[in-house]
């Protein structure tokens, strides 16, 4: 009965404090305070101190604000329009044209910043112009950008795996290689589709730009040469075991280092505007930890996780029934949470509840990134849909419409992964 009460209360507790606009981190060090002080014996401010100390620390969380600052440089370079010179020769021929260039924009990009909202305002700055210019149809140019612009959070390095990894108490380097292949899954479904309205609407697709030998495609494509080098040498050294998921992250920032050199595009003002902007992202990122990590102890004291999890035990619902009760549960929370707060808020609850199922906690964290991917283009609060609405000035409900058949591709996705599971075990099983 104590548990009821703790439960109602700090909810309310929780409610009170996120509509008074109270910051998300400072929120869960609040309940958590509350929490301990009246519902345990332990000291609050004592545990607290230890708790966020013992966050703020850890070595694993190294590779989070070196991967946002190797972002923040690539941002400030030329990289989207030399992806866009280097992607339209070849994806001409494909149903739907230069449409691709969004996907696959999306795909490179994502693996060299780790953020769906910098992902789809980078790559839409470059390509939703150039693709309306050209008169390819604004609901698809719009949809194309804004559904795979939601693989920042998958493809590594992502930011979000990390922040699972770290609550998880998962190996860092084992989630970005799990989530490769879904990953790669995702960006051809989602190329499909465009080949299958493209097939289906023929008139809607401007004709293709003045055709160019393979001679000259190969000479536009050396454009995306250092950015693709960029990107497997930082895979790559974390898939070989050359290096930890942080050191790959310090190659990372220095190859955006040369690579920003390289193009001329590493002023001071470019340097010290991706060190501040990197800064402000991952203090945010670590407050909100920080406060997960103590909620998280508050939660244990208290007995929530337990209780909750013999409560679900005792429902006697199958794997397959808690992963859809999950996954509705994560669809839904995420229309009103960004995705960081979503996972750092549930893991200390759910966590048990599916070791005790017998699910594969590195599996889980890919089904979890893909459907926090999905709230990326939910509204009220889809951050995908307030980064297009701020290029296009459309109606969010609009935004969502356009970009609801790449909602529906990755609840697709999902029920692939529950089949084949090896999708996402095989490459960090054979690390």
């Amino acid at each position: 009965m104590n548990e009821i009460t703790a439960s109602i209360a700090l909810i309310v507790v929780l409610l009170i404090l996120l509509g008074g606009g109270v910051w998300v981190g400072l929120t869960l060090a609040g309940v958590a305070w509350f929490g301990m002080e009246f519902f345990t014996a332990r000291a609050a401010g004592d545990a607290m101190a230890i708790t966020i100390w013992g966050s703020a620390s850890s070595w694993t969380l190294t590779a989070l604000p070196l991967f946002v600052w190797m972002g923040e440089i690539l941002y400030r370079t030329n990289l989207s329009e030399s992806m866009f010179r280097g992607l339209a020769p070849w994806v001409n021929l494909l149903p739907g044209r230069l449409l691709h260039t969004n996907v696959i924009g999306c795909t490179i990009f994502a693996a060299v910043s780790g953020s769906s909202a910098a992902t789809c305002a980078t790559v839409g700055k470059m390509n939703v112009p150039e693709l309306m210019k050209r008169g390819y149809p604004e609901n698809m140019v719009i949809g194309s950008l804004g559904g795979p612009a939601t693989l920042g959070l998958l493809i590594p390095p992502s930011i979000i795996l990390i922040v699972y990894g770290v609550a998880a108490e998962m190996s860092i380097s084992k989630l970005f290689m799990a989530g490769v292949l879904p990953g790669i899954m995702l960006a051809l479904m989602f190329s499909g589709w465009i080949v299958l309205w493209a097939l289906l609407n023929p008139n809607k697709i401007p004709k293709a730009d003045s055709t160019m030998s393979f001679k000259q495609k190969l000479h536009e494509s050396r454009h995306l040469i250092p950015v693709v080098l960029l990107i497997a040498s930082v895979i790559a050294s974390i898939y070989t075991g050359i290096a930890t998921a942080t050191e790959a992250a310090a190659i990372g920032v220095v190859g955006s280092l040369v690579l920003s050199a390289a193009q001329g595009a590493l002023t001071w003002k470019n340097f010290k505007d991706s060190l501040f902007g990197a800064t402000r992202l991952y203090c945010m990122i670590a407050l909100i930890l920080a406060g997960a990590a103590f909620m998280t102890l508050s939660m244990g004291y208290i007995g929530l996780p337990r209780q909750l999890a013999e409560y679900v035990g005792s429902l006697n619902l199958s794997p397959a029934m808690l992963i859809i009760v999950l996954g509705i549960f994560y669809i839904l929370i995420g229309c009103f949470l960004d995705g960081i707060s979503t996972i750092v808020l549930t893991m200390g609850v759910v966590l048990p509840i599916i070791q005790a199922a017998g699910i594969d906690p590195l599996w889980f964290g890919i089904f979890l990134v893909i459907t926090v991917e999905t709230a990326q283009i939910t509204p009220p609060v889809g951050f995908n849909l307030f980064v297009l609405q701020g290029m296009t000035g459309k109606q969010i409900t609009y935004l969502a419409r356009v970009c609801a058949p790449y909602f529906a591709l990755m609840v697709l996705a999902l029920v692939i992964l529950w089949f084949f599971p090896q999708i996402v075990t095989v490459l960090p099983n054979n690390m």
